[in-house]
């Protein structure tokens, strides 16, 4: 019986363990960038793009397909990045375990 309190302790203190890489995710902020720079959009750990900023050297009014490619282009950087990191802070949690949801 002691060994189910133990296990329901810890399992406790994960999902509390959770909830602060939750929170310190949804403050981690990430850049994703296409052309050099010329467009970056920040997106924080929890997938909110925060900013975009797009030089006036990536508009050109008579090509804005490949304007809304490097917006894209940077978008998914900007994903990937985040993902990464919240990959590696969830996994120094959970012990590697893949916990759907997190």
């Amino acid at each position: 019986m002691s060994n189910m309190f133990g296990m329901l302790k810890k399992a406790q203190e994960m999902q509390k363990n959770l909830q602060l890489v939750q929170a310190e995710l949804a403050k981690t902020e990430v850049t994703g960038t296409a052309a050099s720079g010329a467009v970056s959009v920040v997106m924080n750990g929890t997938h909110e793009v925060v900013r975009v900023s797009i030089k006036p050297s990536a508009v050109d009014t008579d090509d804005m397909g490949m304007l809304e490619d490097l917006v894209k282009v940077a978008c998914n950087d900007a994903l990937a990045k985040a993902n990464e990191i919240a990959k590696t802070k969830m996994s120094a949690v959970t012990g590697g375990l893949n916990i759907p949801g997190f």
